[in-house]
């Protein structure tokens, strides 16, 4: 199954997370760029990271001991500055 992560827009995917081996429970993904880009869900193997990172695609992996919402704040707060960047760039 494919999912569609919008540009410049982040999402979460612990949700999508199968595997009980898997070392992350959650995964943070940011589309940095102007064009949509479908993702591969579930998540299996960890392989799974460096695939999409080659798509373009900004992944957080999160261990049980990482905080989700500062990690999702700070992911957030690049993506806004990028946004500005580019909207800069434009005019």
């Amino acid at each position: 199954m494919k999912f569609v992560v919008r540009p410049m827009h982040i999402i979460s995917v612990g949700g999508y997370i199968v595997e009980t081996q898997f070392p992350f429970r959650n995964l943070i993904v940011v589309n940095p760029t102007e064009e949509p880009i479908k993702i591969d869900i579930p998540i299996f193997t960890e392989d799974w990271i460096e695939e999409h990172r080659q798509l373009g695609l900004e992944i957080t992996p999160l261990t049980e001991k990482e905080s989700f919402l500062s990690n999702f704040r700070k992911a957030k707060i690049k993506l806004e500055k990028l946004k500005k960047e580019k909207l800069t760039e434009k005019n």
